[in-house]
């Protein structure tokens, strides 16, 4: 391993040949000044680079000189290129989070790996820091072909346990200092509190086992929880972020489930950097890669497993989308939800759950009729996944098209349901409906009023 004082001396044109396919971490362990340098050094030209959800300040990674010279390929989309993508820069790589690091390895190849990292420990080990998800698989993969690894050792990213690469691995290791990407801490209204009440209650109970990541609802379950006292929870997500962190040091988190005295990340997110100093060195909590955090029979081994991931929208056939609203406004990516509403579904006693508004900021309804063009579904209608909005909670178990098509209707607010009711009762692909519309909660619908 090389250590270098200038960060010119490490990404060039020569460490980065024409034809080179990039692989590099993202979210709060983005190295940043390792992707400045990609973007400002010219000659740098005719190469890939794989990016998951890049946070912090990336320089002109995205502009249209440098999308001329790098090919994006974008597996999580983000502010950062969010506008590339719109505008036909750069493209979007649909990838399950699980299926990541076997791609890698099978199939694209990387040859140079971007990383960011913290230590080393007394045995020479770096830790990969706030992200792991398939930046081991890269790197597997471009170890095997001879390839280069680049690290940027940021005096700011916590030593997280579980998951490290040797200094021997390591081709060339940048320092840096500078504060990590901080999440936004969203504080829930109270819709996003009826939804957590509604969730709390009816599937949060002693010994689940949970995953949930950032949002209005994530914080205000973690805090029905808390009001509540239930004890004993484990924690086995895809996101570890602040509203999980209360609950270990509240002491609700026992990880006894899970046979175990941890809890489970392939990532980390923060909204301040004394949550990022908790992380150090913190035995409560470890990373793992994403083939291992969401794979779907690992997911599944795991009783009472309760998974809460959100949606941009639902239609009548209950076909659920996270990642865009059409086809080119790519909002998010595929990521990790499906794994989780799959795994938890096949875990005994576990419930996948969709929680989202019944509408957007602008009063329109995110139930609707049909799906928009172009987008990519993250549950199909065949997925037996729970829905709740703060009207109610959706459970489609035994449910026909026509009984599901009703009881999600009746998800929607209220100046919007008559509206789809209609098109249910006149529409002759639902079979026999008009049973299901004398009932006041439907089946398979279960209300906010009839909760509490």
């Amino acid at each position: 391993m090389k250590i270098v004082k200038k960060v010119e001396d490490a990404v060039n044109a020569h460490t980065i040949p024409k034809g080179s396919m990039i692989y590099t971490s993202g979210n709060a362990a983005t190295p940043q000044v390792l992707l400045r340098q990609l973007a400002e050094d010219t000659d740098i030209s005719n190469v890939d680079l794989l990016s998951l959800l890049l946070l912090g300040d990336v320089g002109e990674l995205f502009s249209p000189e440098t999308c001329e010279r790098i090919r994006h390929r974008i597996l999580f989309n983000g502010p950062a290129s969010r506008e590339a993508i719109k505008n036909g820069k750069v493209t979007y790589q649909m990838l399950h989070l699980s299926d990541i690091p076997h791609q890698m390895k099978a199939y694209v190849k990387p040859d140079v790996i971007f990383i960011g990292v913290a230590g080393p420990d007394n045995g020479g080990n770096y830790s990969y820091g706030t992200t792991v998800e398939g930046v081991m698989g890269a790197v597997d993969a471009a170890l095997a072909q001879g390839g280069t690894i680049i690290a940027e050792r940021n005096a700011q990213m916590p030593f997280v346990l579980g998951t490290t690469i040797h200094e021997s691995k390591i081709d060339f290791l940048v320092d840096t200092d500078y504060p990590l990407p901080a999440s936004p801490v969203h504080k829930p209204d109270d819709v996003a509190l009826r939804i957590a009440r509604i969730i709390t209650e009816l599937f949060i109970k002693e010994g689940v086992t949970l995953q949930y990541g950032l949002g209005e609802v994530p914080e205000a379950v973690s805090d029905a929880i808390m009001e509540k006292g239930i004890r004993n929870l484990g924690i086995h997500t895809e996101l570890f972020a602040d509203a999980m962190r209360k609950l270990v040091i509240n002491g609700n988190v026992s990880n006894k489930s899970r046979n175990s005295t941890f809890s489970v990340a392939t990532l980390f997110l923060s909204g301040n950097k004394e949550g990022y100093n908790w992380l150090n060195f913190n035995s409560s909590v470890q990373s793992r890669p994403s083939d291992f955090t969401n794979h779907i029979p690992n997911i599944a081994k795991i009783p009472n497993m309760v998974a809460i991931n959100s949606a941009m929208g639902v239609d009548l056939h209950s076909n659920i989308w996270a990642d865009s609203a059409d086809s080119i406004r790519i909002y998010s990516g595929i990521g990790g939800q499906s794994d989780f509403l799959r795994g938890s579904y096949l875990s005994e006693g576990g419930v996948p759950i969709i929680s989202m508004k019944s509408k957007t900021k602008n009063d329109f309804s995110k139930v609707v009729i049909m799906s928009p063009e172009g987008i990519s579904a993250t549950a199909i209608a065949a997925d037996p996944v729970v829905i709740v909005t703060e009207q109610g909670a959706y459970n489609p178990r035994g449910l026909s098209m026509g009984e599901r098509a009703v009881a999600i209707a009746h998800l929607a607010a209220p100046e919007f349901r008559e509206e789809l009711l209609k098109y249910i009762y006149d529409s002759p692909g639902f079979y026999k409906p008009k049973g299901a519309l004398k009932e006041d909660s439907p089946k398979g619908f279960v209300a906010y009023d009839d909760i509490f």
